[in-house]
């Protein structure tokens, strides 16, 4: 493995539109790393003059041109409010020599001296990124298909404080068959994309320290657990949330679909392969955790009147976010297709007690009080608790072909529960969303989650707000920043996953501002540079690396200038 980097002066990229630096104004620059196949991957800063003066904090954005011909690239925006640059791009990182890696996910949030980890979803990659020298980042390592055999579609990333890694492999392994794991167990796998999919453990160079089983050895229901083809061995095991709690020694991660059967022709919305799991491991030896529990969410009150059953409130479990405080031991997953926010008291516990607390139907009430928009098929997303354990944040897509209802039907959102009261009840909450009144109004029980804010987000593509991050750091009055527990701005990009999947989205990140009598509101500052429109589109024909036009944001993480945080 090698790193060299590379001074290569001005870009001869061509730019153009508002408020875009002209083709001398570009810096470019280029890290390269040799991965385990004996390819070179190189990472090519583009850094606009925007770019300079003292440190400031950064929005990230993991993107894929629409058109892939062209690199796909890291996108660095100015996120400090009071800059004078406020919202604009001041870099982007193209990547070579690959094309078309769909880029997916990184880390759900930063720490001073963190690498980035972020994934290839389609071509079964992992990026790590040294983040010292923010604007501008460096290759570090290239996880590459043959490094980890026994799991593709790399999806979501959690980095320790040690600067190691867990990553979620939602897919099977490379080929069909059995796939020896590190700790020497065998599963029978039906091949790339399919069951059962993995954890993967990395180094902070990105190399795989580890691969651990996912599946159940013995197997799983297999009515509840398709698999197409069939296993001999059933599985759900598809995860694609992870969370950890490293003072308790926990992971849990959340089962997704069988992807590559999940939108076929021949097995469109099977119910079967809906996964209604979730998985904890004790990572005690965080290179061996052992799965401790596998556990399932059922169906609410609002799944008998749903068309399909897809749309019932238990599946299709996209999302995990644990509570950070000591004493709070709990954990919450939310369904994709079915809409719906799940609570256990103890994530902890060899069976695991869900209880639903939250119908997307109740947010939805605030700006749709006719009840023609349901949370069943609404296709929720990103979900994640506050540092302070005071909220929980979540998105929803709105329309997604072919999984969610139509668009007329639905919409994007983005909404903010105050969940402090059903942490404080302990062991035995009360809060259970059990009746259709519940569905549409919330919850009674005292220990519900308030509706704390809603924002809606109207996208007339099939697609919406996927995924989002919290804003984790504050400036203080000596102009530099530290961690802090009280998070009060999130940020969203409007873009699922292009293709047979469905949910192009709008391809813009917006920022929202938590606080005031609405709870939660867009950042009309957070401007396009182009258009002067709030949000930063990336349907533009121009970027600091050239003209390769419109992209698709999915991953975004707020970063700061090392040298700026303490």
């Amino acid at each position: 493995m090698s790193v060299v980097l590379l001074t290569l002066g001005l870009t001869t990229a061509l730019l153009s539109g508002a408020g875009q630096a002209s083709p001398e104004a570009a810096k470019s620059w280029t890290s390269r790393f040799t991965a385990s196949n004996g390819t070179t991957y190189t990472a090519t800063n583009n850094l606009l003059p925007a770019a300079g003066g003292h440190g400031r904090e950064w929005l990230l954005a993991w993107a894929g041109p629409a058109d892939h011909t062209t690199p796909d690239f890291l996108t660095v925006i100015d996120a400090t409010p009071d800059s004078p640059h406020y919202g604009e791009v001041v870099n982007t990182v193209t990547m070579g020599p690959g094309k078309g890696n769909e880029p997916h996910h990184m880390q759900y949030l930063w720490h001073k001296g963190a690498r980035l980890f972020a994934g290839g979803i389609l071509t079964d990659t992992t990026f790590v990124f040294d983040t010292k020298a923010l604007p501008a980042v460096k290759l570090v390592g290239v996880n590459v298909p043959t490094d980890t055999p026994c799991g593709t579609l790399p999806d979501a990333y959690q980095v320790l404080r040690d600067g190691t890694a867990y990553g979620t492999y939602m897919g099977g392994p490379n080929v069909t068959g059995p796939c020896t794991y590190t700790n020497g167990e065998v599963r029978e796998g039906n091949g790339a994309a399919g069951s059962p999919g993995e954890i993967v453990y990395f180094g902070k160079d990105g190399k795989t320290v580890s691969e651990i089983p996912a599946a159940v050895k013995g197997g799983e229901d297999p009515v509840q657990c398709g698999n197409v083809p069939v296993l001999t061995e059933a599985s759900c095991a598809n995860p694609h949330g992870i969370a950890v709690r490293e003072d308790m020694n926990i992971m849990v991660a959340s089962d997704f679909v069988e992807a590559r059967n999940f939108v076929t022709p021949e097995v469109e919305l099977r119910e079967d392969l809906a996964r209604q799991t979730v998985r904890v491991w004790d990572i005690s030896n965080r290179a061996d955790p052992k799965l401790k529990s596998v556990s399932k969410v059922a169906d609410g009150p609002r799944a008998a009147q749903e068309s399909d059953p897809i749309f019932g409130e238990s599946r299709v479990l996209m999302e995990t976010a644990l509570p950070n405080k000591r004493g709070h031991k709990g954990a919450f997953v939310s369904s994709m297709t079915g809409g719906a926010v799940y609570y256990t008291p103890d994530i902890t516990s060899s069976r695991p007690k869900w209880k639903e607390v939250l119908d997307d139907t109740t947010p939805y009430q605030t700006f749709a009080p006719d009840g023609s928009v349901t949370g069943g098929g609404d296709n929720s997303s990103w979900l994640a608790v506050s540092p302070d354990d005071r909220y929980l944040f979540h998105t929803v897509m709105g329309a997604s072909r072919p999984y969610g209802k139509p668009l007329d039907r639905t919409t994007g959102m983005v909404y903010v529960l105050d969940i402090r009261k059903l942490l404080a009840s302990g062991d035995d909450p009360r809060c259970s969303v059990d009746t259709l009144d519940e569905a549409y109004k919330g919850g009674t029980e005292s220990d519900c989650p308030g509706l704390v804010g809603t924002v809606p987000i109207r996208d007339t593509t099939d697609g919406g707000p996927h995924w989002g991050a919290m804003d984790n750091f504050t400036k203080g009055r000596d102009g530099d920043y530290r961690e802090a527990t009280h998070v009060k701005r999130i940020a969203t990009a409007d873009y699922f996953l292009a293709g047979a999947f469905g949910g192009d989205g709008d391809h813009r990140v917006c920022m929202f501002d938590l606080g005031g009598t609405a709870g939660i509101s867009l950042d009309k500052r957070f401007r396009d540079e182009v258009t002067g429109d709030p949000c930063v589109s990336f349907n533009r024909k121009s970027w600091p690396h050239g003209d390769t036009g419109d992209a698709r944001p999915h991953g975004v993480l707020f970063v700061v200038s090392d040298g700026a945080l303490r």
